[in-house]
């Protein structure tokens, strides 16, 4: 799993489509060039709270995508999870769903022609 790391590629990913779930806003947006493995990054507020609380919430959401984002992820694409407090009480496979369920929405707004956010 390729990550995003520089600020600038993820104010880059917040200006594409973006999808709200429970437990997190997933942000897409597709690369100009082809050929290369969709790219992640993670992103927790300090409203969430501390460091503890924040850490926590995204490495599950880090494990989420590394268990099911392999077979839903557009190539080419770049994807932002913003983690909300609900990401630590929801059950793991209910944000497994999520991402899935987020990942092919995503997907079917590009291939419709939306240019508009979801």
């Amino acid at each position: 799993m390729d990550r995003l790391k520089r600020r600038s590629e993820f104010r880059a990913v917040g200006r594409g489509r973006r999808i709200s779930r429970p437990g997190f806003v997933l942000q897409a947006l597709r690369a100009t060039e082809t050929g290369r493995e969709p790219r992640f990054g993670f992103t927790v507020t300090k409203k969430i709270g501390n460091a503890v609380v924040r850490n926590r919430i995204r490495r599950r959401l880090r494990e989420v995508v590394r268990l099911s984002a392999a077979g839903g992820a557009s190539e080419s694409t770049d994807y932002v999870l913003i983690g909300r407090r609900a990401a630590l009480r929801l059950p793991f496979d209910r944000l497994v769903d999520d991402l899935s369920s987020g990942m092919a929405a995503l997907s079917q707004n590009e291939a419709a022609g939306s240019g508009s956010r979801a």
